[in-house]
């Protein structure tokens, strides 16, 4: 198993080493220049990247959330990769989250001349982020108990069904927020070429980081169950 791990993460951590640069030229060197946005159109490209990429994190960690609650305390090892993969997919998540939150009001001061607008998209990837911020600041203060990991994950699964609204905001609700990629506004190939490379690039380079991370909040909660362990039998020698 850990094997395996570790050919995933070498290949992962391999592909973001290419394709970041890769994706670096395509939007300053390749894709055209935009004639209405002009030369700040190329943030689309991290932007919609970047939050793509945070709401995959997000659901990652709302299902291994779900997961943990579902599963009984009996199954401690599976329990405990479900905690990582939640814990490193939303600390990820929120990287992820600040670079739309400050890329987005950039893009939006050319394109509606305000750097925000509470409209129902953007008002929801706000909540979104912030109830993601609780769950990681809540599993950071408040330990590594079974109960602070049940409220941690009971709020990630809250925003299971935010990350659908998120998706579908703009045609339920309107708003100026434009739908670039899922309604054909990419028309230009190289521009289309540009957005598939920048997102795989972003894609590859958070699921690295998420692997790293995984790792090493297990290492991390198994040394605690370590040195608990050894706590309660120098109690007992006492």
């Amino acid at each position: 198993m850990k094997s395996r791990l570790d050919a995933v993460q070498t290949f992962v951590a391999i592909a973001s080493l290419c394709l970041l640069p890769l994706a670096l030229i395509l939007v300053f060197f390749y894709a055209p220049i935009e004639a209405t946005l002009g030369v700040s159109q190329k943030i689309f490209y991290f932007h919609v990247s970047s939050a793509i990429s945070m709401m995959a994190c997000f659901g990652v960690c709302g299902i291994a959330g779900l997961l943990f609650l579902l599963l009984p305390p009996a199954r401690k090892n599976a329990r405990l990769v479900l905690d990582g993969v939640g814990v490193a997919c939303a600390e990820m998540g929120i990287v992820l989250g600040a670079v739309v939150l400050v890329t987005g009001p950039l893009w939006a001061k050319k394109a509606w001349g305000t750097f925000w607008t509470w409209e129902p998209r953007l008002t929801l990837s706000l909540v979104v982020f912030l109830l993601f911020l609780g769950y990681v600041a809540l599993r950071s203060f408040a330990g590594s108990d079974a109960f602070s990991k049940g409220v941690a994950s009971g709020l990630a699964v809250l925003g299971i069904p935010l990350l659908y609204f998120i998706h579908f905001a703009v045609e339920r609700w309107g708003g100026a927020h434009p739908q670039v990629v899922f309604k054909g506004g990419l028309v230009e190939p190289k521009m289309v070429l540009t957005f598939i490379i920048s997102l795989a690039s972003v894609l590859f380079t958070s699921t690295a980081m998420v692997l790293a991370r995984f790792r090493i909040e297990v290492i991390r909660q198994r040394m605690d169950e370590v040195f608990l362990a050894l706590d309660d039998m120098e109690s007992k020698e006492v």
